[in-house]
């Protein structure tokens, strides 16, 4: 890219991508079942001492406590706080409405989580410059429907409106939340003026190892990043970093807002509530996940070929090992038999805190290629076709695999959600 298209707008200058986030939105879907504890700290995620943090209320973040840290930390920093356990399945089809308000305005919309989204409204401006007005409708909108607040940040691309967000967001503090703006726009033109007084660890991809590298450098600000030549920073941290960075630095993004864009993988992880050291009560494990990453595949209409097993040890250290097979597979019990064999090339002596399973490198589901197996009987794959008829017409637990079921309380499966902020409260 030659030097004078350094300035940050898009090719043709509009300010049309907006970035939204919905403010701490698990723990304010939370407040809203239960309004008694609006001013109340609430932190929600995995209320055991293995749990982490999902959500917290702007109250409980003026205590220091934010997502992803331990909840036993969160409960030294704020004893008397209200701990709740997530609720994946409502937060998705909140999510699906806050999304279809977004696809009301424009079909370009990106989601990147549950909680938020880039849009492309330059198609819905008319020629006139308004998107700081759809904005203001968007967040309006939402709150009509929803009795929740989000965040809008304005900008003439993609990475812009993100930082913008942030500006608009509430934020804690010692005497409770300080509401911000809701809508912030850096107006086309004020983009370098906006971005170069900014902490060059504001940048997307500048983690604390670069950071580190570039403060050695004596650049701490995004503007110091922009003076540098971007051969200098190049050599000082590679082609592909310096490059990004360099074009970052002089508001630089050209991506597009990306619609349909599908996951990379689909998979399912657990921490337990004791280390667990048990090759057969982990085998357990393998199968409600294996099941219930099939089951998802199935419901998406894909097929994955990369086998992936997480194991994370008492001492938090974290491995994965992985297979990737001649052909995709959509069946719980093949993805559980290539996940075992995963697992039994791993020393477990030392205590298995986390376990997890995925599918990648994923493809619509096409002509299955049959086994030898397949000639001699009925195929697995058939069998998974009767399983998920039956549960579609029975419900998820009414079948499943033999060594799932408990004595007096049938089935033990895996939901979407379930165990990913950890276990419950101890036992």
């Amino acid at each position: 890219m030659s030097e004078d298209r350094l300035d940050g707008r898009p090719p043709d200058g509009t300010l049309g991508f907006l970035h939204v986030d919905m403010d701490a939105f698990f723990a304010s879907v939370e407040l809203r079942r239960r309004p008694e504890l609006l001013h109340e700290p609430v932190v929600v995620g995995g209320t055991g001492n293995r749990g982490v943090v999902a959500a917290a209320s702007y109250v409980a973040r003026s205590y220091g406590i934010h997502s992803a840290m331990p909840t036993s930390r969160a409960r030294r920093l704020c004893p008397h706080a209200v701990f709740l356990p997530g609720d994946h399945a409502h937060y998705g089809e909140v999510s699906e409405r806050v999304m279809s308000i977004f696809h009301d305005i424009t079909p370009l919309v990106e989601p990147l989580s549950l909680d938020e989204a880039f849009l492309d409204v330059r198609g819905a401006l008319h020629g006139r410059d308004i998107a700081a007005e759809i904005a203001t409708s968007i967040r309006d909108r939402v709150f009509e429907t929803e009795q929740l607040t989000c965040s809008v940040g304005v900008a003439t691309n993609k990475f812009l409106a993100k930082l913008a967000t942030e500006r608009a967001k509430p934020r804690p503090s010692d005497v409770g939340p300080v509401f911000g703006s809701g809508v912030h726009v850096i107006e086309a033109g004020g983009e370098l003026e906006f971005l170069h007084p900014l902490p060059v660890r504001d940048l997307w991809g500048v983690g604390p190892a670069t950071g580190a590298r570039l403060s050695r450098m004596g650049i701490e600000t995004v503007g110091d990043l922009a003076a540098q030549p971007e051969h200098h920073l190049r050599n000082a941290l590679g082609n592909a970093v310096g490059l990004h960075l360099h074009r970052l630095s002089h508001a630089v993004d050209e991506r597009p807002v990306e619609v349909g864009r599908g996951a990379k993988s689909i998979g399912h992880e657990e921490t337990f509530p004791q280390d667990l050291r048990d090759r057969d009560r982990l085998g357990r494990q393998l199968v409600r996940m294996a099941d219930a990453v099939a089951g998802r595949l199935r419901d998406a209409g894909l097929a994955g070929k990369t086998v992936t097993v997480k194991v994370r040890f008492a001492d938090f250290t974290t491995i994965t090992r992985s297979n990737t097979l001649p052909e995709p597979i959509d069946g719980g019990i093949a993805i559980a038999r290539a996940a075992e064999r995963l697992l039994s090339a791993v020393d477990i002596n030392a205590g298995v805190r986390l376990l997890g399973v995925s599918m990648s490198q994923l493809g619509e589901v096409t002509a299955e290629q049959l086994s030898l197996d397949d000639l001699v009987g009925r195929s697995w794959s058939d069998a998974d076709d009767v399983v998920g008829e039956i549960r579609g017409k029975f419900g998820g637990h009414a079948i499943g695999p033999a060594t799932l079921s408990r004595p007096g309380s049938g089935l033990s499966r895996m939901k979407q959600g379930q165990q990913q902020w950890g276990p419950g409260q101890d036992l």
